[in-house]
């Protein structure tokens, strides 16, 4: 089983940069799939990026490629999300998931294991 829980998450101004940390516990992190997704008010949930557990593939969406990097430190058992040059259109509560497996790391529904969100709010 494992539990995850987000932070990092904030105010900043549109061009301005955060991090998001998702802390895991439980065991054998290092052989999980780590993908972040989002939800903006009155929009359904969005893949945002994810990094796969067996080759570290990395994947993101179209509206965060170049902007955004996905990391993780299997030592800690944490993934990260740097968000760099912010947009109004970032504001959402951004969500970690779990996924066992390696295929289909850019849907939902292969995710077993969810954070509670970190709100990220982006003023113009």
């Amino acid at each position: 089983q494992v539990q995850l829980v987000e932070s990092g998450g904030g105010l900043v101004q549109a061009g301005g940069s955060l991090r998001l940390a998702c802390a895991a516990s439980g065991r054998y992190f290092s052989r999980y799939t780590m993908g972040w997704f989002r939800r903006a008010p009155g929009k359904e949930r969005e893949f945002v990026s994810a990094r796969t557990w067996s080759d570290d593939s990395t994947y993101y969406a179209d509206s965060v490629k170049g902007r955004f990097t996905i990391s993780r430190d299997n030592a800690k058992s944490t993934v990260y999300l740097q968000m760099n040059s912010l947009k109004p259109e970032d504001t959402a509560v951004y969500y970690c998931a779990a996924s066992p497996g390696n295929d289909y790391a850019t849907q939902a529904m292969t995710y077993s294991h969810w954070g509670q969100g970190t709100q990220v709010t982006v003023s113009s």
